[in-house]
C-alpha cells in the first residue's frame, strides 16, 4: 500500500471556514490527504467539531483549548468521557498550558488539563497538547501526572525548546510538525524537530492558522500538508516516500482507534 497523507490537526469547524467548508475538504483529498483530525476548542463547540467528523475520512477529539479553559473551569474527566465513547473521538484535547496570551487564568488552566490527562489515562485515548511559554509548569505536570499512571501524549505543532522536548520523550510522547518549521526565522524549531525521536513524528496544518512558506500569510488549509512534510524530510534528511511512511506509521500508532486501511 503507497503511504498516505495524514493532516493530524485540522479546525475545519472553524468559522474561516464557513463559506467553502467542502472546497476545501474537497481540495484536500485532491492535494492527497487521506483522512483529516478535526480538533475540539471547547466542549461548548463539540457539536459543529463532532459535525465535520461525519465524513469518512475525517475524525475529531474532545477538549477545550488553554484560551478557552475559563469556560468551565470546573470540567472535569467524566464530562470528557462521556463524549469520548462516541466512535467517531479519537482522542482528548486539544489542551495544555499557554502562558503566552494568559486568556484564562493559568491555575484554571492547569486544573482544567489535569483533568483532560486523568480523561486520556481512564479512556486510553491519545492526549492532544498545546503548550507556548510553559514548558517547566509543562514538564513538570507530565512527568508527575505519568508517575501517577502512564498516557499517551502527542505535543502538537512544537515549538518549545529542546529541555521539554527531551522530557516529554522520555514519557514516550509523539511530536507533529506544523508549517511553522517553513518559516525563515523558525530555525530553533528545526533544530528540535532534527532531534525528536523519528518513529514518533507526524504532520499537520492546524488550518486555518500557520500556513507554510509558499502560503504564509493566507488562510490554512489540509491541501497545504505537503509543503510540511517535504520540510520534515529535509530536516531529517528524510526521502519524500520515506517521510510519508514513517509520518503514516507513527499516526496510525498513536491514534489506534482508527483502523488502519
Amino acid at each position: 500500500m503507497r503511504p498516505m497523507l495524514i493532516d493530524s490537526h485540522v479546525n475545519l469547524h472553524a468559522p474561516q471556514f464557513d463559506a467553502d467548508r467542502a472546497e476545501v475538504i474537497a481540495r484536500a483529498r485532491e492535494a492527497g490527504v487521506a483522512l483529516m483530525v478535526n480538533i475540539s476548542d471547547r466542549l461548548s463547540n463539540f457539536a459543529a467539531v463532532r459535525a465535520v467528523a461525519e465524513a469518512p475520512d475525517i475524525w475529531c477529539t474532545v477538549g477545550t483549548h488553554p484560551h478557552e479553559a475559563k469556560e468551565n473551569p470546573a470540567l472535569n474527566a467524566s464530562d470528557l468521557l462521556a463524549l469520548a465513547s462516541d466512535p467517531r473521538v479519537v482522542g482528548i484535547g486539544e489542551t495544555g498550558l499557554d502562558f503566552h496570551y494568559d486568556l484564562s487564568p493559568r491555575d484554571v488552566q492547569v486544573q482544567v488539563f489535569r483533568a483532560h490527562v486523568t480523561a486520556a489515562r481512564q479512556s486510553g485515548l491519545p492526549l492532544v497538547i498545546h503548550t507556548r511559554e510553559a514548558d517547566q509548569a509543562m514538564g513538570d505536570i507530565l512527568e508527575e501526572e505519568y508517575a501517577r499512571g502512564p498516557f499517551r501524549m502527542l505535543m502538537h505543532c512544537y515549538t518549545s525548546g529542546p529541555d521539554l522536548a527531551a522530557r516529554a520523550a522520555a514519557l514516550g510522547a509523539w511530536f507533529s510538525v506544523s508549517g511553522i518549521a517553513t518559516f525563515k526565522a523558525a530555525q530553533d524549531v528545526r533544530d528540535v524537530v532534527a532531534q525528536m525521536p523519528g518513529d514518533r513524528i507526524i504532520v499537520e496544518t492546524d488550518c486555518p492558522y500557520l500556513a507554510p512558506i509558499p502560503h504564509r500569510g493566507r488562510r490554512n488549509e489540509p491541501a497545504f500538508l505537503p509543503h510540511v512534510l517535504d520540510k520534515l524530510a529535509e530536516i531529517r534528511g528524510w526521502s519524500r516516500d520515506d517521510a510519508e511512511q514513517r509520518t503514516q506509521d507513527a499516526f496510525f500508532d498513536l491514534f489506534d482507534k482508527i483502523p488502519r486501511p
